[in-house]
């Protein structure tokens, strides 16, 4: 990660994340209004999940499920003693349902995005390649329509196209400058639209402002401690997500995982208990054909005894090979045709080891035909 300011650098290294504000949480969270039915909510950079258990408090914590998402293994053991369900991971490797939450409380990484050995950001986009605003990409198809956004961001962020992003895909959406000024950030509300008008006037006036704010040609009002508009209402969750697990697995968990199977040991027996197991008589005595065929197939092997006293250790099989048929035929012209016919044929061999101390054979493999 590249940090844009020595301040901001220091605190990361200091703190390893930036967690919203205790006055901003508290303010955000008056903004908020819960629908009447159960609800799903999400945080994908939760830190230590603190915030998006705080909302789930906020709207009912009887009827919220909270989902969240950190990279740090520490934080994300704290998390998970605070919502319903959490990934340790990073976003980018998960695979989550879409359209699944009601609300989307996001507070990504800041700073831009490095580039790898090839000039990559992985960065899908046209303007300055900003965590913030992959991390914006990755999680708004997490927010199902009519869903509210909470997004915390600095506002150096807000370049024309994030901003035409925001306006394109929510509407009602309101900018406060956070109650801690210390990293320049703005708390944007917004509720999720399948395609906003760009041409409509409430549409071009929420651009101009986030623009400005995002220039620094405006400042955003402080995040008001009593909500006087209209509450935001997340609606309620259409289903529980089908999908929500890392792409690639944790390493505790793998190690719980074989823990909790024992690998493949339980099943050893029913893998390869057969081919330890005898094989059953048959229910008759064998005729002669029938042992003959049955050795050559492979089905026999083993020691063999022959009458005269020679041992040998057998081992049969069967391949496949063709005759050749030839037939000629007189044309009407006096010419001879000639025709070739080839046929499949089986031919059982058996292999013998000769074992006997006095053979002259011994110790050489016959072939039997």
């Amino acid at each position: 990660m590249a940090l844009m300011f020595p301040r901001l650098a220091r605190n990361f290294v200091k703190n390893g994340y930036f967690p919203t504000d205790e006055p901003t949480l508290e303010r955000a969270l008056s903004a908020l209004a819960p629908a009447s039915g159960p609800m799903s909510i999400i945080d994908p950079c939760a830190g230590e999940g603190a915030a998006i258990a705080e909302v789930a408090h906020a709207l009912g914590r009887k009827q919220v499920q909270a989902y969240a998402v950190e990279y740090d293994v520490e934080r994300a053991r704290h998390a998970r003693q605070l919502v319903d369900r959490c990934i340790q991971g990073d976003l980018m490797d998960t695979l989550i349902s879409r359209h699944a939450f009601g609300l989307l409380w996001l507070n990504p990484p800041y700073g831009n995005l490095n580039k790898d050995a090839n000039g990559n950001t992985g960065y899908q986009g046209q303007g300055c390649a900003r965590l913030e605003k992959l991390f914006y990409q990755r999680a708004l198809g997490l927010l199902q329509y009519g869903g509210v956004l909470v997004f915390i961001v600095p506002h150096y962020v807000l370049d024309a196209e994030l901003v035409g992003w925001l306006t394109r895909h929510f509407a009602d959406l309101q900018i406060y400058r956070a109650v801690e000024t210390q990293f320049r950030q703005v708390v944007i509300f917004g509720r999720r639209t399948r395609q906003c008008d760009q041409a409509s006037n409430a549409v071009k006036t929420a651009r101009e402002l986030l623009l400005q704010i995002g220039q620094d040609i405006a400042l955003a009002g402080e995040l008001p401690p009593d909500w006087a508009l209209p509450p935001y209402t997340v609606p309620a969750a259409p289903g529980e997500p089908e999908h929500f697990y890392r792409v690639t697995m944790e390493p505790q968990q793998f190690a719980d995982e074989v823990g909790r199977l024992q690998g493949l040991w339980p099943s050893l027996d029913a893998h390869l208990g057969v081919a330890q197991q005898l094989p059953r008589p048959p229910a008759r005595a064998l005729s002669q054909w029938h042992l003959a065929l049955a050795l050559a197939a492979g089905a026999i092997s083993g020691t063999v005894r022959s009458r005269n006293g020679r041992v040998f250790v057998v081992k049969g099989d069967t391949h496949k090979g063709k005759t050749l048929q030839i037939e000629y035929t007189e044309r009407d012209d006096g010419s001879v045709a000639e025709t070739r016919i080839l046929t499949d044929k089986f031919v059982p061999v058996i292999r013998a080891w000769d074992m006997m101390p006095d053979s002259a054979t011994r110790g050489e493999v016959l072939t039997i035909r």
